[in-house]
């Protein structure tokens, strides 16, 4: 697992470098766990999000295994009317199981740019 002291200062990177993000949580989805949160407030709990976007992953990854694609999920995009939601599974030794979680408020954010720094941000991870 990711140390505290790193998880925090790739949270923060989150926070800064990502235009227009209201919020960023590491999420352990064997667990549905939120391992770190920054951001978020009374309109974004990161807890529940954390827990309720478990469910999308392990619903995805239980599709993909019925369909038979032997493919990893880079990331999922959850569109809403005023908000993105950006889902990145990590990939590497030891990050397996856990997913960056992204809200980015959809008229100031950049989605473009906002998944190459969250790419960026997992690429900050050491665990």
């Amino acid at each position: 697992m990711a140390s505290t002291a790193n998880t925090e200062t790739a949270l923060k990177e989150a926070m800064t470098t990502i235009e227009g993000t209201l919020g960023v949580a590491l999420v352990d989805f064997t667990s549905g766990m939120a391992l770190g949160t920054l951001g978020g407030g009374k309109d974004l709990d990161l807890t529940v999000a954390a827990a309720g976007n478990t469910d999308v992953v392990r619903a995805k990854l239980r599709t993909m295994e019925m369909l038979g694609l032997k493919d990893e999920i880079e990331d999922i995009l959850i569109t809403l009317g005023g908000q993105y939601h950006l889902i990145r599974l990590l990939k590497g030794r030891g990050k397996t199981g856990l997913f960056l979680y992204l809200a980015l408020d959809k008229h100031r954010a950049n989605l473009a740019m906002a998944r190459h720094q969250l790419r960026k941000v997992e690429d900050s991870l050491e665990v």
